[in-house]
C-alpha cells in the first residue's frame, strides 16, 4: 500500500509520545511470547506498507557501515575501501561508526526510491526496520527512534496497541 508521508508525519506528531511510552512499558515488563507476536504483526504490517513508496529511511537516516560492508560495496564499485570511505563516508567518533556523509543516501534513486547497490547494501539496511528481530525487547529502543522515521515501525506499534499487547504487571 502506498505510504502518504504527509499523513504519516501528522500521525507521528500526534502519537509519538504515547507510542514511545507504550514501548518503554513493554521493554520494562515484556509480555509472554512477545517475539512470536511481533512476527505475526510484522506479517500484517508488510501487507499494508510499501517501502518503495516511502524510502524515508534512506532519505533521512544513515546506516552504519561495517568493515565487511565497506569492503563488499567498494569491491562492487571497483574502488578500494579507503577510496570508498573518503568519497562517501564520515567516521562518527562519538558512536565509533562509519556513516554516510550526506542525506539522502548517495545510493538512493530519488525517482524510483530504489537502492542502486541493493544486492550489496549494508547489513544495517538489509535488516531495517528490525520488526521481527528475535529478542524484540532488545530492539525496543531502536523502535522508539524508528517510529518517527518508518511507517512500518509506526504501524507495528499501532497494531500492537490495537491488539491489546500489554506489558506484564511486575510481581
Amino acid at each position: 500500500m502506498q505510504v502518504n508521508m504527509r499523513s504519516f508525519k501528522q500521525k507521528v506528531r500526534h502519537n509519538q509520545k504515547s507510542f514511545k511510552s507504550y514501548l518503554g512499558k513493554i521493554e520494562k515488563n515484556p509480555p509472554n511470547k512477545l517475539d512470536a507476536t511481533a512476527e505475526k504483526i510484522s506479517a500484517e504490517v508488510w501487507q499494508e506498507v510499501d517501502c518503495l513508496s516511502c524510502a524515508n529511511c534512506c532519505k533521512s537516516m544513515t546506516p552504519t557501515f561495517t568493515t565487511a560492508d565497506i569492503k563488499r560495496i567498494a569491491t562492487h564499485l571497483e574502488m578500494t575501501p579507503a577510496e570508498f570511505k573518503d568519497k562517501w563516508l564520515h567516521y562518527d567518533k562519538k558512536d565509533k561508526d562509519w556513516v554516510n556523509k550526506k542525506q539522502p543516501c548517495q545510493f538512493l534513486n530519488l525517482q524510483s526510491n530504489m537502492c542502486s547497490i541493493y544486492e550489496f547494501r549494508p547489513a544495517d539496511c538489509a535488516g531495517f526496520p528490525y520488526l521481527k528481530k528475535k529478542k524484540m525487547v532488545e530492539y525496543i529502543h531502536v523502535h522508539q527512534q524508528n517510529i518517527s522515521y518508518c511507517p512500518a515501525t509506526y504501524k507495528m506499534v499501532e497494531k500492537m496497541m490495537e491488539q491489546g499487547v500489554k506489558a506484564v504487571k511486575p510481581k
